[in-house]
């Protein structure tokens, strides 16, 4: 049908391709039950077998091209955030991101989100020690972790990967290991110093940078992991308008995650799935028939 925004992504029906990207509004199930009304799925906070604390503040800057972080992967057990989950209503699907340190911990914290339609691996986080990137970069442990979460559930698994990596070469490691997409990226390390107290303003020193700064970064690995892998890609960093969301998609994502830019306008989702649709008719098209067509032209 000409304008048609609906996808299936691995498997999941989105009536959009827009999903709320992890750690945005994503804490409580009353947050992500508003941005479900209009989003195509959403992704929880990242959430691990134990509480989390995270870094002290300052850890959350604004600057005029995005947003630096680093919350340091702060988050409630698996029990009390399943707990919370359990009051998503299901106008959407849910997708649960896991972090742990080892293969066993990813594998174990599945059991607790029977609610989730699908997970997201966060093996990309580049500011918490010994989990996110630090196991992202290992091919070998990817391999066993992907594995072994594929082994606990039926539900699609996607594994976010971030710029810090040969991120192709870890891309075709998720692939072989079976995962049902991946997505591209997470936050790019970043910092910003005080010039009046001549200290980094992040009580971390360095945390990750997201916003409309990374989106040509990220739109290239978008570019690069399409030109390689045959699973889906989900675009991630700094998309901000429609037109960011089409190059997304042009470039080969099936799906994008909207992040930062919920900082600025809480009904974006609205308004870009608007957009979308009057681009589409516009070209006589829908949305399945432009996925990765810049590669063709």
């Amino acid at each position: 049908m000409v304008g048609e925004v609906e996808i299936e992504l691995a498997g999941l029906k989105l009536k959009n391709p827009l999903i709320l990207a992890s750690g945005i509004l994503g804490s409580y199930a009353s947050s992500l039950n508003r941005i479900a009304r209009h989003a195509g799925a959403v992704v929880a906070k990242s959430v691990g077998l134990e509480a989390r604390e995270g870094y002290k503040n300052p850890c959350v800057i604004n600057w005029r091209c995005g947003i630096l972080n680093a919350v340091g992967l702060a988050s409630p057990s698996a029990k009390d955030f399943a707990e919370e989950l359990s009051n998503f209503k299901k106008d959407c699907p849910l997708i649960v991101s896991l972090y742990g340190s080892s293969a066993e911990e990813f594998a174990k914290l599945v059991n607790y989100f029977p609610m989730a339609d699908a997970f997201e691996l966060n093996l990309s986080c580049p500011h918490a020690e010994k989990l996110g990137l630090e196991i992202g970069r290992d091919p070998d442990l990817v391999i066993e972790i992907i594995k072994a979460v594929k082994a606990s559930t039926d539900k699609p698994v996607l594994a976010k990967l971030s710029f810090h990596m040969d991120i192709v070469e870890i891309g075709k490691v998720c692939e072989e290991a079976k995962a049902d997409g991946v997505v591209a990226i997470n936050t790019i390390r970043g910092m910003a110093i005080d010039v009046i107290s001549r200290k980094p303003i992040l009580s971390n020193v360095s945390g990750g940078v997201s916003g409309e700064a990374i989106k040509p970064i990220a739109l290239k690995c978008v570019w690069d992991l399409f030109e390689e892998l045959s699973i889906p890609i989900i675009g991630c960093g700094g998309i901000t308008n429609w037109k960011d969301v089409i190059e997304f998609i042009l470039a080969g994502a099936t799906a994008v995650q909207i992040g930062s830019a919920l900082f600025y306008s809480r009904h974006i989702f609205k308004s870009l799935v608007e957009s979308l649709k009057s681009y589409l008719r516009i070209h006589g098209e829908d949305l399945q028939d432009i996925i990765g067509q810049a590669h063709k032209t």
